[in-house]
């Protein structure tokens, strides 16, 4: 299905193999993620010890997430990935072997927080160079779909590779497992065109360590582009919050079992990788910016809530309620996706710092989440949380009002974009 969707909407081929490297790659980083934090807890970490956990590793993803754009036009993408691969490969031995058998939160952080390092390299590091390599009027489709292998290996894959095997091998293989699918996706991914320079006009000078600041500066020289990564950072905040206790509370106090939760959230995340590729849709009648803002950020404060008060309400007896939730929660998180186009945009001449800031904001997401739920579980419930998850959200929702797009022309080559990524879909069905 991938290559007859890569082939009908025009597409280079070789962009194909770096999609299913994302794919698998991100399969054997996120299996863990839905039920990590509960295992250690369960192994005797406190919630806010998992929280800080997770948010030394989401301050390392930004980091490395912000570091993808620039260095990718200083050294190429293919280099960039490699060395994230590396990097990643090094921090799960680590972690493995020493870190989360010690059970010493001194050990586990910076372990795990190397693991943070690598993988946007690998995987942002390819989102940079597809924005320079698709063509102009098919960068939607093209960053539409790197979301939907992004998300499908990371969020689905992974998850269900984990609810099969936990039963069978129990965690600590599973997660060592877990280094087969990264191994395989990054020799895929790596088997690149050499042409993966993704330096702009040729008699450009050269790029330098000092271009690293562009990626910082940008957002102040032009506040949109600021802006947007905000939003960017607020998009799945709650995301990588809720992994720290959700879990726990709805098999501890609402009474789910793990199946059931690792249903749930698999299906939050299948969910959004459909709707990662069909938001072009629904931007055909609203547009980028007012996709983003309302689909998005309006809708993800809404069903942030019901996610919280369906199965406080109904118990065990709401699976299914609960289920639906949070499918509309994932279709929700993918009302982001336009950003993915609207960044580059907003800087034609800049794009690897434009895009530098919106993957900044995506590692900030897995740095703030953890981090609200650390700093304000104690102090206000799991309720209040809650709460100020969702007012994140509608602050998103206001602040995509000042994100406007300089050629009015472009969210129409967006939306037909999209809906031949639409059509490629069905056809290959």
């Amino acid at each position: 299905m991938l290559n007859n969707l890569v082939n009908r909407i025009g597409l280079p081929k070789k962009i194909l193999l770096g999609y299913v490297g994302v794919l698998i790659f991100m399969a054997g980083e996120g299996l863990e993620q839905s039920w990590l934090s509960d295992f250690i807890i369960r192994r005797g970490l406190t919630v806010e010890e998992s929280g800080i956990m997770f948010s030394v590793y989401g301050f390392a993803v930004a980091i490395a997430a912000w570091l993808s754009g620039v260095l990718a036009e200083m050294f190429t993408a293919k280099r960039v990935m490699a060395a994230g691969v590396v990097i990643f490969l090094i921090g799960s031995v680590l972690f493995l072997s020493v870190g989360l058998p010690s059970n010493n939160l001194a050990i586990m952080v910076p372990t795990y927080a190397l693991r943070g390092l690598g993988y946007p390299l690998f995987s942002y590091g390819f989102l940079v160079w597809i924005a320079y390599e698709a063509p102009k009027a098919k960068l939607g489709s093209a960053v539409g779909i790197f979301w939907f292998v992004f998300t499908g290996g990371l969020s689905v894959i992974g998850v269900y590779y984990a609810s099969i095997a936990l039963p069978l091998i129990g965690e600590m293989m599973t997660l060592w497992s877990g280094i087969i699918f990264v191994l395989v996706g990054a020799v895929i991914g790596l088997m690149l065109s050499k042409d993966t320079k993704v330096a702009t006009a040729s008699d450009e000078p050269p790029k330098t360590f000092a271009y690293l600041f562009k990626g910082v500066s940008i957002a102040f020289e032009n506040y949109k582009i600021g802006l947007g990564g905000i939003v960017r950072t607020i998009n799945l905040s709650f995301a990588f919050g809720l992994i720290v206790f959700l879990p726990t509370y709805l098999q501890d106090v609402i009474g789910f079992t793990r199946d059931q939760w690792l249903s749930i959230y698999a299906f939050m995340w299948t969910i959004n990788i459909i709707f990662n590729l069909l938001s072009g849709v629904i931007s055909d009648r609203y547009g980028w910016s007012n996709t983003v803002m309302w689909f998005g950020c309006v809708g993800s404060a809404i069903f942030v809530l019901l996610i919280y008060y369906v199965p406080t309400h109904y118990g065990v007896e709401g699976y299914t309620y609960t289920m639906l939730v949070a499918g509309a929660l994932g279709a929700c998180f993918a009302g982001f996706v336009p950003l993915s186009a609207i960044m580059p945009t907003l800087a034609p001449n800049d794009k690897g710092a434009a895009m530098s800031v919106l993957n900044l904001g995506a590692g900030l997401c897995a740095f703030v989440g953890p981090l609200i739920v650390t700093l304000f579980i104690t102090p206000v419930g799991i309720e209040g949380v809650i709460w100020i998850f969702s007012g994140l959200y509608i602050v998103a929702a206001i602040l995509m009002k000042f994100v406007t797009l300089p050629d009015d022309h472009a969210e129409e080559s967006f939306d037909q974009d999209q809906q031949d990524t639409v059509n490629a879909m069905k056809e290959s069905r």
